[in-house]
């Protein structure tokens, strides 16, 4: 089992920036990619971005591009994801995902983000 530990959400004006980050712990090893996904009210989950461990390559949903960026320490197994800019669209529960077999199957319990307009 993984488990993975969100913190740094909160509530932020329209143009302001958040600092998520993701500890994740346990049977690491099975893993090779750890991730962001986030949930609106009413709106399915959906992907934001994810890091592979080997080689930090990243993958961006296309309307964070630029304004969000997704970094890792593998000392401390850690997942970070900076967001600037941020947009009353991007209020969400932001969760934190551990890969493995190349599909999202850990989860953390999430941390809100509110972008007031």
């Amino acid at each position: 089992q993984v488990q993975l530990v969100e913190s740094g959400g909160g509530l932020v004006q329209a143009g302001g920036s958040l600092k998520l980050s993701c500890a994740a712990s346990g049977r690491t090893f099975n893993t090779y990619a750890l991730g962001w996904f986030r949930q609106a009210p009413g709106k399915e989950r959906e992907f934001v971005a994810r890091i592979r461990w080997s080689d930090s390559g990243t993958l961006y949903q296309e309307s964070v591009k630029g304004r969000f960026t997704i970094s890792g320490d593998n000392a401390k197994n850690t997942v970070y994801l900076q967001m600037n800019s941020l947009k009353p669209e991007d209020t969400a529960v932001y969760y934190c995902a551990a890969y493995s077999n190349y599909l999202p199957r850990y989860w953390g319990q999430g941390t809100q983000v509110t972008v007031s307009s």
